[in-house]
């Protein structure tokens, strides 16, 4: 029988610094393994309705794919995940200038976000289940982010096949702050599946942000009523995604942040859930965030080769990404993403496998 947990070296960076590997094991042989560049999930194995296992998240074999070309698969994305128009926020007065990585906007934290950085493993345990925390410390003007911060991310094993991602921070002065996991999942599997436009997707949300050209929010929520952002009732990913509608022009697909709530919640609540009819794999994701993007791949090129040399294309995988709304600190009518001195920042996001 496997140990619940393993730990190997999975490369080493170009200076020297090894990339480790943790791989936490729970039933039926449900696990996942974090590589320590970018507090990343590289693999994450789910039962099939027949009872086999297969990896169902995109990424790579190797370390050298991840170093070489910024996909994000799997990654811990900060300080700020999503887009801050103009690359730049007034804070107390202050305006911030800072990286512009996507056009003249900062998109998940700039040049150097937290998914470029090799991060600490600070704890590795079975309590009683199997757990990983990782730490990085952010410096003060760090992307052109105001304030030293402190972050760590705990990956547990809550369930037989349920993985919980938690994200804790403190800073030394007021600062934002919007982390998320970004994980690309295809549950038919990252090598074997196909598409996943067949996959049927509900998130439990009745409104969402309507983006410009940029892909930043326009202003209020609009209501999913009538149009192709319509999934609550189960529907399949593609089976709107060619409308012609101005949104899914902008984006070439979905790219858009659904709207769960106008605060972070006191608890984590059921926030969406994806099918794959034919593996049978089901996904329900639990969080306590305000937001939630669906990105259905619209720009996988098969640039970056992937597991088992598969090279992923347009729509063969999507992301659920949790996360504080998308321009938060250059919109006062949204909810706030400021982190003041010694507070404690905490969110957490739980992705519950199952089949159907």
């Amino acid at each position: 029988m496997s140990e619940p947990i393993s730990r190997d070296v999975f490369g080493d960076l170009p200076d020297g610094r090894p990339v480790e590997r943790i791989t936490l094991r729970g039933e039926a042989g449900f696990a996942t393994s974090i590589i320590t560049w970018g507090a990343a999930v590289q693999a994450l194995w789910a039962p099939h309705r027949d009872g086999r296992c297969d990896d169902v998240v995109l990424g790579h074999d190797t370390l050298e794919p991840y170093l070489t070309r910024r996909d994000f698969f799997g990654a811990t994305v900060g300080r700020y995940a999503n887009r801050i128009a103009g690359a730049t926020f007034t804070l107390d007065g202050v305006r911030h200038e800072l990286d512009a990585n996507d056009g003249r906007n900062t998109l998940h934290g700039g040049a150097d976000g937290f998914d470029r950085m090799l991060w600490t493993v600070e704890s590795i345990g079975c309590d009683p289940m199997p757990s990983l925390t990782l730490s990085h410390t952010s410096p003060d003007g760090a992307g052109g982010f105001p304030g030293a911060l402190a972050a760590r991310v705990h990956f547990r094993l809550t369930g037989p096949q349920e993985l919980t991602i938690a994200f804790e921070a403190t800073a030394d002065r007021p600062t934002i702050l919007s982390l998320t996991h970004h994980g690309y999942f295809n549950l038919g599997g990252a090598v074997g599946g196909g598409d996943i436009l067949d996959h049927e997707l509900t998130p439990f949300a009745n409104r969402y942000l309507p983006v410009d050209a940029g892909l930043i929010p326009l202003g209020a929520p609009a209501n999913v009523a009538g149009t192709p952002f319509d999934f609550r009732s189960p529907r399949t990913i593609g089976a709107a995604i060619r409308a012609d509608h101005e949104q899914l022009r902008r984006a070439r697909g979905y790219d858009h942040c659904f709207v769960l709530a106008d605060e972070v919640s006191a608890a984590p609540r059921l926030a969406a859930r994806v099918v794959d009819p034919v593996s049978g794999r089901a996904l329900d994701l639990i969080t306590d965030q305000p937001g939630l993007q669906f990105y259905s791949g619209n720009f996988l090129d098969g640039g970056s080769g992937g597991k088992g040399g598969r090279l992923h294309r347009q729509s063969e995988a999507f992301c659920l990404e949790p996360q504080a709304w998308p321009n938060a600190p250059n919109r006062p009518d949204y909810p706030s993403t400021r982190l003041d001195a010694g507070e404690a920042y905490r969110r957490s996001t739980t992705f519950r496998f199952h089949t159907v």
